[in-house]
């Protein structure tokens, strides 16, 4: 198919979502009605570094729900209400019309389930499969959104959901280890936590992050920019079904694949102390001291470190 066909195709699948589009599809730029605080992150995902096409059993629509999945985790994470995607696709030589159209029927089927509308976007050729999304949220006040830097001493620090079932999935896909089709379906197919970013933040959440990289770098991100020191206990967190196991068979303890696998794109918040938060488990507490993170478990001081992007 042409580029020209192909976006024809493209407006058959996708579906404006919210008053507020004007102009999307077919035009040079999209128009929006804006709210009074636009919320905008940009994310990119490229064959061979962020996922692996050449994995058995993992699809173009696969790439196409976890690259728009993690874009709007971040909208999640700041409290925002889901708005508007836009996506640059970069498609190798080969790759045919029907794995270009996959990739976007994924992103629209979740974009349906948070109510997002994917309003333009772009279509190259490009060396291997790259999917670069901007998404746009939405706010009425600032006070409804949470940054990094609130945390205060006396804040508790809560964690969505269970962790640990992406890495556990990525080592089956990489044959390090066996488990549950779960597992690998949490790796390629994560859920953004839009409704529970809005909930923690009208809980009056301080700090939040989603978990890309890791509860054990994204602990820190919280900590370095709000000037404190975190203290997380590991034996408090949750794991997801198959998670133990998996880490059995890697030689590690559950609580280090949790907590330095990264890719759930779960929530950590810190709240002010005594708020309750159903459906997120406390794991730790905002203390005194120089900005950084101890972690704990059985007792024990221990040493861990998450993902980190290198450049170069």
């Amino acid at each position: 198919m042409s580029e020209l066909s192909l976006i024809a195709a493209f407006e058959e699948l996708l579906r404006p979502r919210s008053q507020r589009i004007v102009r999307w599809l077919g035009d040079d730029a999209a128009v929006v009605r804006a709210r009074p605080f636009a919320v905008t992150s940009v994310d990119a995902m490229v064959d061979g570094v962020h996922f692996r096409l050449d994995h058995p059993g993992v699809t173009a629509a696969d790439a196409g729900h976890r690259a728009l999945a993690a874009a709007l985790s971040d909208l999640a994470a700041m409290g925002a209400d889901a708005g508007e995607a836009y996506v640059a696709m970069g498609v190798p030589e080969g790759f045919g019309a029907e794995a270009v159209l996959d990739c976007v029927r994924a992103m629209e089927e979740l974009a349906a389930r948070t109510a997002t509308t994917i309003a333009g976007g772009d279509l190259v050729r490009a060396p291997a499969l790259t999917l670069a999304v901007t998404v746009t949220g939405w706010a009425d006040t600032d006070e409804e959104l949470v940054g990094r830097d609130g945390a205060r001493p006396g804040d508790g620090v809560v964690v969505t959901g269970a962790l640990g079932a992406a890495a556990a999935g990525l080592a089956v896909l990489d044959g390090r280890a066996r488990g549950a089709d779960a597992l690998v379906r949490a790796y390629l197919r994560p859920e953004p936590r839009l409704a529970e970013g809005r909930a923690l933040a009208a809980l009056g959440a301080t700090a939040m992050i989603d978990l890309s990289d890791g509860l054990a770098t994204d602990a820190r991100h919280i900590a370095q920019r709000s000037g404190v020191a975190i203290e997380i206990d590991l034996d408090a967190l949750a794991l997801a079904p198959g998670v133990a196991d998996v880490a059995a068979q890697l030689g590690v303890e559950p609580w280090e694949l949790a907590a330095t696998g990264g890719e759930d794109f779960e929530l950590c918040a810190c709240l002010p102390a005594g708020v309750e938060t159903p459906g997120a488990s406390r794991v730790g507490s905002v203390v005194d001291g120089e900005p950084g993170v101890a972690f704990s478990a059985g007792g024990a001081a221990r040493a861990l470190r998450g993902y980190e992007h290198r450049v170069g």
